[in-house]
């Protein structure tokens, strides 16, 4: 059984003051429902980029009130469109340039295609891509070795991972085991505003383990105050996060005798009440994700294609 006494988990800001300063400046800006986008700044040389684009308006109101209404790069991790939604009206306001997967094959204004290998200078920092598969074939993430900062789109969550839309669970399993080799002191930044949901279910999958026990409860603190709990600490959620923690005997015996990957496959995040085996992902052709109709009143329905509670 872990220990967490003494142990002080940081989500939200607490978490990104853990970024070096003067290094990268990031900004948090929540747009649609659950989702957030960042503002990336480098001090050294002015240059500013987003990372992904859920909608336009909320980016483009942060970026005319606090960056001039300039940005040079947007970075994409995948193609959901509450990812790459602001892509075509921020270009045109913006003329920024669009990084993105190339395999991917759907990043609207696309204008670098990168995979897993590739670097780039942000500013004067580098950004490593890491190909992420299993939320989408051509999923990546962007490392900022100099900051501690990882930017993973749909791949993990707090206390979760996003749901498999296009890959593998060979895949997946992989990609995350990618992620548990980061520096421990990585700030993972997030797409999506999850954790209080996903904290219930990794504490039903992980139910003797005192560390999720206490991250749990500050979570739920967290969001009873209203605060964001995205960023979160790479340490934390090896510890807490049962989707990096599939091959741990606590969690394969909660699994009963399956494989890694049967435990990810088992270990589905349950939403409004259901189940945990009625969220396991089927052996089926890998689903294409559509963008939801908006109401008359602009919000948008679930589309009913979807698995309840998709991300």
């Amino acid at each position: 059984m872990m220990q967490s006494a003494g142990r002080k988990f940081l989500y939200g800001d607490a978490a990104l003051a853990k970024i070096p300063s003067p290094r990268l400046e990031i900004k948090r800006v929540p747009c649609l429902k659950d989702n957030y986008g960042w503002i990336l700044r480098c001090p050294k040389t002015g240059t500013i980029g987003l990372v992904d684009t859920p909608e336009a308006g909320p980016l483009l109101r942060e970026l005319k009130a606090n960056y001039d209404g300039r940005v040079d790069f947007i970075l994409n991790t995948h193609h959901h469109w509450d990812h790459t939604g602001g892509n075509k009206e921020i270009k045109a306001a913006t003329h920024c340039k669009i990084i993105g997967p190339g395999r991917d094959g759907q990043i609207d204004g696309l204008d670098k295609a990168i995979e897993g290998g590739d670097e780039f200078k942000f500013g004067d920092l580098t950004v490593k891509v890491y190909d992420l598969p299993g939320h989408t074939r051509g999923h990546v993430g962007y490392h900022f070795p100099e900051a501690n900062a990882f930017f993973c789109g749909d791949t993990l969550f707090v206390l979760g991972c996003g749901r498999m839309f296009e890959g593998t669970k060979g895949q997946f399993w992989s990609t995350l085991q990618k992620i548990r080799g980061l520096p421990k002191d990585t700030v993972v930044f997030c797409a999506h505003e999850y954790s209080q949901s996903n904290a219930k279910f990794a504490r039903y999958v992980d139910p003797t383990n005192e560390c999720l026990k206490t991250a749990s409860d500050v979570i739920t603190e967290m969001r009873g105050r209203g605060e964001a709990t995205v960023p979160s600490m790479l340490a934390d959620e090896l510890l807490c996060n049962p989707f990096l923690r599939v091959d741990d005997e606590a969690i394969q015996e909660r699994a009963a005798e399956l494989t890694n990957t049967q435990a990810h496959d088992l270990n589905r995040r349950p939403r409004k009440g259901m189940e945990p085996a009625k969220y396991a992902i089927p052996d089926a052709e890998p689903r294409v994700r559509q963008k939801p109709k908006p109401r008359g009143d602009g919000t948008r329905l679930e589309n009913p294609r979807l698995i309840k509670g998709a991300d």
